[in-house]
């Protein structure tokens, strides 16, 4: 019997050092974890904020490219006609859009929503006038046509995905 509570003296003791020593270790290793993983999150978030900032700012200029203000002005010729000038336009506006695709992995699925909704607004009105004229009207009067009806609906087709863009952007901020 005094061999037993020799041996339980002896190992109860251990057994508790070690289980201390286990906690110990076990508790340092959990906090070096934690390290390694806030330090990788930095490091993560140090080259995606640049590149998503980049994506939002290429986004935030391909709608001003696109207001119809800007993309009206930029291809408009008086040579053409409505049918030319309507063909232009949404060659012009896809060719953009799709030179841009990429730039939807580095944003949120609403924005980029809001995007492709401005984009296949704007080809709609652009549709909706030129199907109003005869093809080989001067492109002045689909110019004139497009704008009447963005004075007419009061809305700036681009406008609500620019400013979606830009609140987002400040979130980051």
């Amino acid at each position: 019997m005094e061999l037993l509570i020799d041996l339980v003296k002896i190992v109860l003791p251990s057994a508790l050092v070690l289980y201390g020593m286990y906690l110990t270790v076990k508790s340092f290793l959990s906090k070096d974890f934690d390290n390694q993983l806030i330090k990788l999150k930095a490091k993560n978030t140090e080259v995606t904020l640049p590149l998503r900032l980049q994506a939002y700012e290429r986004m935030s200029l391909f709608l001003e490219r696109m207001t119809p203000n800007n993309l009206l002005i930029r291809l408009n010729d008086v040579n053409y006609n409505v049918g030319e000038l309507q063909e232009i336009l949404l060659f012009e506006i896809r060719q953009e859009f799709n030179h841009n695709l990429s730039q939807q992995i580095y944003m949120s699925d609403e924005a980029w929503q809001q995007i492709k909704d401005a984009i296949e607004n704007l080809m709609a009105v652009i549709n909706d006038c030129a199907s109003e004229l005869k093809k080989d009207e001067p492109s002045l009067q689909l110019v004139k046509k497009i704008f009447s009806k963005i004075i007419e609906n009061q809305n700036d087709i681009t406008s609500d995905a620019l400013r979606f863009i830009k609140n987002e952007v400040r979130n980051y901020f």
